[in-house]
This record gives structure tokens, C-alpha cells and sequence, in this order.
């Protein structure tokens, strides 16, 4: 055990830490992103998939624990390696490159970070949090993204996920040993995909519940 903690005190312990739970999340997107598409078949799709998760009862309260848990981590850790990035580099480089260049994901990593934490907890309170008395959860999204402001949030916030990811499929598959010059452009390319498939997919949701009388 004290190894395993050892190994977390280090800089490539905590891109480690960085890269699973990324990898977490890469997978609760998807499984979100399914369900959400729903939506497009109506309410009565939709409010058939929200009950069915609800009927799990204690296994969606134990996932949402655990999200809970390796969000806290992912943000933390991102936090101090941020930190001490800036305490060993005082001064910017006046050039900084990786394989392939700089890339807008990799310039603002930490700050599309916060920004979708912030996007979470928005989130949170308006669709987890929110009074579901005598309301259907298709009501209350219904509802939400006929509201133009709430709609302008949701999709500046997906091009945000979708910048952070573009840079961070790329930087966990490097931090799990996958850096090859043969296979990393094809990593990049296959990032730069996923990045726009949760853009796109989450993004236009909002845009076309907005248009369903």
C-alpha cells in the first residue's frame, strides 16, 4: 500500500490519477449521451428511461457516489499539478509544444476544467435538484430548454466539454504508455471525433427540445 501511495505523490503518479478517472468520465458520457438521445422519441420514451433508472434505486445512489468521488479527484488533482506546473515554471515559456503542436484543449485545460464543474453544478440543481412534484422529468427538461438563456448556457458549456475533451483523450491515452509516434496522430484524430460527438450530441438537444411545441 505504501507504494501505491508513493506513487500518487509524484507527478506522473497524479497525470495517472488524472488519466482513469478521465477515462470514468469518457464512459459515463457515453452511457448519459444514450440515454439523453431518447429525447427524440418523445416523452414517453424519455420518462420510460428515467423511471428505469430510478427503479435501480441504491445502484444509481452508489454511481452517483462514486462519480461524486473520482470528479473530486480528477478536479483536485488537476488543481495541484496546475499549481506546481506554475511553481517549477515561473516564468512562461515563450514557446511550448507537444507532437502535433499547441493546441486550444491543451492551452486551456485547467480553465475548461472549472467551467464545467461550474456547468455541473448548474446542472445539478436545475434537473437533480429541482421540485419533480406533479412534473415529469421530460416535463422538467421540456420546460428548461424552452428557456433561450438556459439553452445558451448548455451549448457554450458543450463546446467547453467538447474543447476539454478534444485535448484530454489525447493526453490520457499519452499518460497510459499509448505515445507512439506511429499511433498518436491517429489517437489525436480519434479524440478530435469524440470531442465532437459529445459536442455535438449533448448540444443539440437543447435546440431541438426548444423547437417541440
Amino acid at each position: 500500500m505504501s507504494w501505491l501511495i508513493m506513487t500518487f505523490r509524484t507527478s506522473i503518479g497524479k497525470k495517472l490519477m488524472m488519466a482513469v478517472t478521465g477515462l470514468c468520465f469518457l464512459g459515463f458520457l457515453s452511457i448519459h449521451l444514450a440515454g439523453n438521445l431518447t429525447l427524440y422519441w418523445g416523452k414517453a420514451r424519455f420518462n420510460a428511461y428515467a423511471e428505469s433508472l430510478h427503479s435501480l434505486g441504491p445502484l444509481v445512489t452508489a454511481a452517483e457516489w462514486i462519480l461524486l468521488i473520482l470528479g473530486l479527484v480528477h478536479v483536485l488533482t488537476g488543481a495541484i499539478l496546475f499549481y506546481q506546473n506554475l511553481r517549477a515554471r515561473p516564468v512562461s515559456y515563450r514557446v511550448k509544444k507537444r507532437a502535433g503542436g499547441r493546441t486550444l484543449g491543451s492551452a486551456t485545460m485547467p480553465y475548461t476544467g472549472l467551467m464545467i464543474l461550474g456547468f455541473v453544478l448548474f446542472h445539478l440543481i436545475n434537473f437533480h435538484f429541482t421540485d419533480r412534484t406533479d412534473r415529469t422529468i421530460y416535463q422538467i427538461v421540456h420546460s428548461a430548454f424552452h428557456n433561450p438563456w438556459y439553452v445558451g448556457i448548455y451549448v457554450a458549456a458543450m463546446i467547453v466539454v467538447a474543447v476539454h475533451i478534444s485535448h484530454g483523450f489525447w493526453s490520457l491515452f499519452q499518460t497510459l504508455g499509448a505515445n507512439h509516434p506511429r499511433y498518436m496522430p491517429f489517437v489525436e484524430r480519434v479524440g478530435i471525433g469524440v470531442s465532437l460527438i459529445f459536442g455535438a450530441g449533448f448540444g443539440l438537444i437543447p435546440l431541438y427540445l426548444a423547437s417541440v411545441p
